[in-house]
């Protein structure tokens, strides 16, 4: 099984473009979504996350998720400290996923997908790219962030230039959504090609 690697930085449209992988039949791995159910349901996990931020962590037995971001995304060594935790978990999580898939691949979406090494795991890699101002406006509303919270978030992640330097694809998100599914169209025809070749 083949592993495509898709990631952008928050709100550069990731998940939108990976509705359109799923459309066309392909298996698609949520990296965020795993990670915060594995948080929400491994005991082990929580101990962890607890021993590290402390007990506000989890509110009602689940993730305190606004919390947690708050905190670690002001704190590089904390949100080192939870990567070490949340990452291993989801790489072990993802292969149990990916061994039940059937077809030619399948994708793994993760916002940090190189900064977790995931992109160790796939054979090509995608980023999609839109401009700064564009991101935040678009996780401003889905979200409820103020653009300082947001830009705190993107400072914790690479830039445009380093993801585009390691991925095999660039999706460009910065017109239509017609221009956005066309262009995921070129590229999906590109990997049936070059992986159902290989």
């Amino acid at each position: 099984m083949k592993v495509v690697g898709l990631t952008g930085g928050i709100g550069s449209g990731k998940t939108t473009v990976a509705r359109y992988f799923r459309a066309e039949g392909i298996p698609v791995y949520n990296a965020d979504q795993r990670a915060r159910s594995l948080m929400n349901k491994s005991e082990v996990l929580k101990a962890q996350i607890v021993d590290l931020l402390g007990p506000q962590a989890y509110q009602a037995d689940r993730l305190n998720a606004d919390w947690v971001a708050h905190r670690v995304f002001h704190d590089p060594v904390l949100l080192n400290g939870l990567n070490a935790i949340e990452h291993p978990a989801v790489a072990e999580d993802f292969c149990c996923w990916s061994a039940r898939q059937r077809g030619t691949f399948v994708v793994i979406e993760a916002a940090i997908l190189f900064e977790a090494g995931f992109d160790a795991q796939c054979d090509v890699t995608i980023t999609v790219v839109a401009p700064a101002e564009v991101r935040i406006r678009r996780v401003q509303k889905r979200d409820d962030l103020s653009v300082a919270a947001v830009r705190v978030r993107m400072l914790r992640q690479w830039d445009d230039r380093e993801r585009m330097q390691r991925s095999d694809y660039v999706i460009w998100n910065d017109k239509s959504r017609a221009d956005l599914k066309k262009s995921v169209c070129e590229v999906y025809e590109k990997l049936v090609k070059r992986l159902g070749d290989e």
